[in-house]
């Protein structure tokens, strides 16, 4: 990656670098911040309901507007790093990430709320990529930025999964409002941290960003999704449906010729689709990232309002789900040195479907062990299996120049899986209320259905060469974006 960072002559005020450790610990603290606010909301969400009488469409925003445009603009966040500087970059995101916590938290209407967690998504996208460039460019190629990397990623993967847990304790403890204040002054303390101790570097390539392909994207999912919502309360065939459906295909459409053909730095090269480990992987990530998002939202609602716990006791419920990720995500260095990367892979889907199979049967009278805990463990497990080799799949044998693209469209898919699944499975829900045992069982039915197609897709993958890279003892979790050197990601495994 060509860099160029800004000397004392050309910046007076730029202060001089610090350690490799220090700039691990603060990339890592706003990398965990921004995970964790997709999951912390699930405990919370009905204490918003009650307290803001959000109906269940506007509980599905709280999540999803969260999710939209920390998806839509993620690709745009990491090319505006590259042209701007990532440190300041980093701050710019991180101010709007705080300011849009404190909007949140105070918020006394749906509407702000729901708008605040959007503003929220923005300031996500912004600094996520920016934390994973800046760690690169601050630590030399070799071991020590594998090991770096591998720590990063491992904590992105905790903060998803402990989101339950902390947004319990808070809920219960405090309020719900907790959730969103605390993020203001943890994003001071990072801003100040920044503007005193990292270097600007930026990239010398970039020239411009994609603001069509940006403005499109995200567009099209936020009007594909708010169709799919309407569908459920309005009709399939209503103008409340089809209009906004359209209107999402239409940008969608859009946003694919723009790529395409006139884009001169396009946010999503076309070229890289080609690929069938690439086309592979991103199916997968697709249908694991709709299962994976829905049973946190799903599981935390039935547990609040058909097991009769508290936001705390749902939260401590989720801890083995925590531990499972971790401990699955450990031991794919070493079972994709035994096995191999697709039989891991169709592995880990099967194991998750069994799990999401098993959640679907349980009801009201079944214990917490055996109705929560054990299939909630084959599911984080099964997909905790799946993280890294997904990356490993798509990016084998990418160019220098594409490796960070391809981890960006990557965890693009997961996101916009997860947040389009969770409108579709929400308004499936609705339809067919009252035809279950459980009105919940349909939803896990269904993913456990698409973490089943995820191992179908999984093993039409091409079989990998023999000499299929290892990843080292520690590698976890696959990065959400940002520019990863292939040499980083294949040789020394940091995926």
């Amino acid at each position: 990656m060509t860099t160029v960072r800004d000397t004392p002559n050309s910046q007076p005020n730029t202060p001089a670098p610090i350690s490799i450790r220090s700039t691990i610990a603060l990339v890592c603290l706003a990398q965990f911040i921004m995970v964790l606010d997709v999951s912390i909301v699930n405990v919370a969400l009905p204490a918003m309901q009650s307290e803001l009488r959000l109906d269940p469409q506007g509980l599905q925003w709280v999540v999803n507007a969260y999710l939209l445009t920390f998806a839509g603009f993620l690709l745009l966040g990491g090319r505006a790093a590259d042209l701007y500087g990532r440190r300041r970059v980093f701050v710019a995101g991180l101010t709007a990430f705080a300011a849009a916590s404190l909007i949140g938290g105070l918020a006394i209407t749906p509407g702000t709320l729901i708008a605040a967690r959007a503003l929220q998504g923005l300031g996500a996208a912004i600094v996520s990529p920016a934390t994973l460039t800046i760690l690169i460019t601050s630590i030399p190629d070799g071991p020590q930025r594998a090991r770096a990397i591998a720590t990063w990623a491992a904590v992105g993967a905790v903060g998803g999964a402990a989101g339950s847990l902390i947004g319990g304790v808070l809920t219960d403890h405090l309020s719900w409002r907790a959730i969103l204040l605390i993020n203001v002054p943890i994003g001071a303390v990072a801003i100040v941290a920044a503007l005193r101790l990292l270097t600007e570097t930026r990239d010398l390539r970039a020239r411009r960003l994609d603001l069509i392909g940006a403005i499109t994207v995200t567009f099209g999912l936020l009007a594909l999704e708010f169709g799919v919502l309407n569908g459920s309360g309005h009709g399939w065939g209503s103008p409340h449906a089809l209009l906004p459906v359209t209107a999402g295909v239409l940008a969608l459409a859009v946003f694919v010729l723009v790529q395409a053909r006139f884009a001169r730095v396009p946010l999503m090269p076309l070229s890289a689709l080609q690929s069938r480990s690439m086309s592979g992987a991103l199916l997968m990530q697709l249908l694991l990232g709709a299962a994976g998002f829905a049973v946190w939202y799903f599981l935390s609602l039935y547990m609040q309002q058909e097991l009769h716990l508290s936001a705390l006791q749902a939260g401590l419920a989720f801890l083995p789900h925590t531990l499972a990720i971790i401990v699955a995500s450990k031991a794919t260095p070493q079972l994709v040195t035994r096995i191999g990367t697709r039989p891991l892979l169709i592995t880990g889907a099967l194991v998750s479907a069994t799990g999401f199979g098993w959640q679907a049967t349980v009801t009201p009278e079944n214990d917490l062990i055996t109705g929560i805990i054990l299939p909630g463990i084959l599911i984080t497990g099964g997909m905790g299996l799946c993280s890294a080799p997904i990356t490993m799949t798509a990016t084998a044998g990418a160019s220098p120049d594409d490796a960070g693209m391809l981890s960006g469209i990557l965890n693009v898919s997961r996101q916009v899986g997860g947040s389009l699944g969770l409108a579709a499975l929400t308004a499936l829900a609705a339809g067919a209320s009252g035809r279950q045992s459980s009105e919940y069982a349909l939803e896990f039915w269904v993913c456990g259905a698409l973490a089943t197609s995820s191992a179908v897709a999984a093993a039409v993958l091409p079989k990998a060469p023999r000499s299929e890279p290892k990843m080292p003892k520690g590698a976890t979790a696959p990065p959400a974006a940002g520019a990863i050197e292939p040499r980083d990601c294949l040789r020394e495994g940091a995926v």
